[in-house]
């Protein structure tokens, strides 16, 4: 018989939420990296939840910036390595999209390190599942979005 007892509402309460962490990832190599990571078995957080995009490359700013109004904590977009990109050159005009967000987050005080770049292989499924436990390690060092703090989410 256990002994474990459930919390009672007022512990519920006053125990930190879990992050929020979107994971732009494109078909080829990141989402085909999570995926390995699943067929593996290998553990990572409950809280990144994946978008499978054809391309890194196609995000339009506008989804990752939604993604911070929709309530999410932080956001990475993994794509190919750099200079393997199924698209060509997709995985940069990624990098590029991502470099001024961070920026723009900074100025427009949300924090640009909630926005994370990475390039993945397909084979990287331990790498992708690396990748999530960090960025929810950073985003619970950072605690939740100003976003979230201020009411608007």
């Amino acid at each position: 018989m256990s002994t474990d007892v459930a919390p009672t509402p007022a512990e519920v309460e006053a125990a930190p939420a879990a992050v929020e962490i979107v994971a732009f990832c494109c078909f080829y190599c990141a989402y085909a990296a999570a995926d390995l990571a699943g067929v593996m078995r290998l553990a990572y957080p409950p809280n990144v939840k994946v978008i499978l995009l054809p391309c890194t490359g196609g995000i339009d700013s506008i989804y990752i910036l939604r993604a911070f109004e929709a309530g999410a904590d932080g956001v990475f977009v993994a794509g190919c390595l750099e200079g393997q990109c199924h698209y060509q050159v997709g995985n940069y005009h990624a990098k590029a999209r991502v470099r001024y967000l961070k920026e723009l987050l900074d100025e427009a005080g949300i924090g640009g390190q909630r926005l994370e770049m990475f390039n993945l292989s397909s084979a990287q499924g331990p790498r992708f599942a690396e990748i999530a436990r960090e960025m929810t390690d950073r985003i619970t060092a950072l605690g939740p979005t100003p976003l979230k703090r201020r009411g608007q989410t």
